[in-house]
């Protein structure tokens, strides 16, 4: 079990682009893709500010991280965050809490989930974007045993990382020890059977990623026993980083955390 950190560690963790105005809805945890930074979910920060206290995980071994070593494992992500998100400098005032994951983050988000159920605080609602369901089989190659062009060729076919960087030597060196130990982190995890969620789960996906199939998403409603639903959007693996999508996510996000839950689907 994860011990609270100190406000030091928790600021490294978590960080924070807008503060709301006044009270807020709910605290909003987004958690990145692999080889993704928090900076990854400043438009959700922008858009939502307003309504709820968004705040996006930066994980160890990129960009101010970038000399702490990256973590190649789910379940010590997951365990750190949880960590983070039950200090005191982070739950002082005792804000609904609900989790956003994106690819990698789906799973590190579903395991903080799982974890702060077990410690009798569910979530409000667990947001799963463009990954599979926990336990589906993987198929996809490991990306983090290949080369570095291998790897690189990777990522231009996700197209979620600007073409620029992935040309830039000095940046490749600065970025793809993070990717590798996310893609580790990935290809390593397997899901260890434990009580189904109660909190209310959202799929999102885009409609023509090649990672994910719609059952696949769909099949998160196998991990809890409250209300479910799939949100399907037009594009690939990062449909997430089309401003319009953005918008509509953003639009879906408020509707759930801050007007209800009026269009899921009871289990």
């Amino acid at each position: 079990m994860s011990s609270p950190l100190a406000p030091d560690a928790v600021e490294r963790w978590l960080r924070r682009f807008h503060a709301p105005p006044g009270r807020p809805a709910a605290r909003l945890v987004c958690l990145p893709h692999a080889g993704g930074s928090a900076g990854f979910f400043f438009p959700f920060s922008q858009a939502l500010a307003g309504d709820l206290d968004v705040l996006a995980v930066q994980y160890p071994g990129r960009l101010e991280r970038h000399h702490e070593p990256p973590l190649t494992d789910i379940a010590d992500l997951a365990g750190q965050v949880v960590a983070a998100l039950t200090s005191p400098a982070a739950d002082a005032d005792g804000l609904p809490l609900a989790l956003f994951g994106h690819s990698l983050g789906a799973l590190v988000a579903y395991e903080v989930a799982s974890e702060l159920q077990d410690r009798g605080t569910p979530v409000k609602a667990l947001f799963v974007s463009g990954r599979r369901a926990a336990g589906c089989p993987d198929d996809i190659e490991p990306l983090h045993t290949l080369d570095d062009a291998a790897v690189i060729d990777g990522l231009r076919a996700l197209d979620g990382t600007e073409d620029e960087l992935l040309s830039d030597p000095d940046m490749l060196r600065l970025i793809l020890p993070a990717v590798r130990a996310d893609y580790r982190a990935v290809a390593t995890y397997r899901h260890r059977p434990r009580p189904r969620l109660t909190s209310p789960v959202v799929a999102l996906t885009g409609d023509s990623d090649s990672r994910v199939s719609l059952e696949q998403a769909a099949a998160w409603a196998d991990h809890t026993t409250g209300p479910h639903e799939l949100r399907v959007f037009s594009g690939g693996h990062f449909y997430l980083s089309s401003q319009p999508q953005q918008s509509a996510v953003a639009a879906l996000l408020r509707s759930r955390l801050v007007s209800g839950h009026a269009d899921a689907v009871p289990r």
